[in-house]
């Protein structure tokens, strides 16, 4: 069952911006928390940068002052703004939702979307 689609991913050239989007199906309620991870081949599954409900955010030091992660909740979709990539930032993005399911909080995940920055 599909419930987080992600888009926006491509080849971009070093320097250059991309803008990913997650949207939620429309039976995900309460999302508590996004993220965005991502992974580069060899390379361990990393946090990229978080947003809570009261538009909390959080980034990863080599992002900081790049990346922006926002979300919009009548839409159920969460958005990762990326300028001044760098090849170091080429990897596969994840992202992620945490709802409140019953008692416990569940991790919703997206099918990944492929970053290439090329030098």
């Amino acid at each position: 069952q599909v419930q987080l689609v992600e888009s926006g991913g491509g080849l971009v050239q070093a320097g250059g911006s991309l803008r990913l989007s997650c949207a939620a199906s429309r039976n995900i309620f309460s999302i508590n928390a996004w993220g965005w991870y991502r992974q580069a081949p060899g390379k361990q599954r990393e946090l990229v940068a978080t947003i809570t409900s009261s538009d909390i955010t959080n980034y990863e030091d080599s992002v900081k002052t790049r990346f922006t992660i926002s979300r919009d909740n009548a839409k159920n979709t969460v958005y990762l703004q990326m300028n001044n990539l760098k090849p170091e930032d080429t990897a596969v993005y994840y992202c992620n939702a945490k709802s409140p399911v019953l008692t416990r909080m569940y991790d919703y995940w997206g099918q990944g979307t492929q970053v290439t920055v090329s030098s």
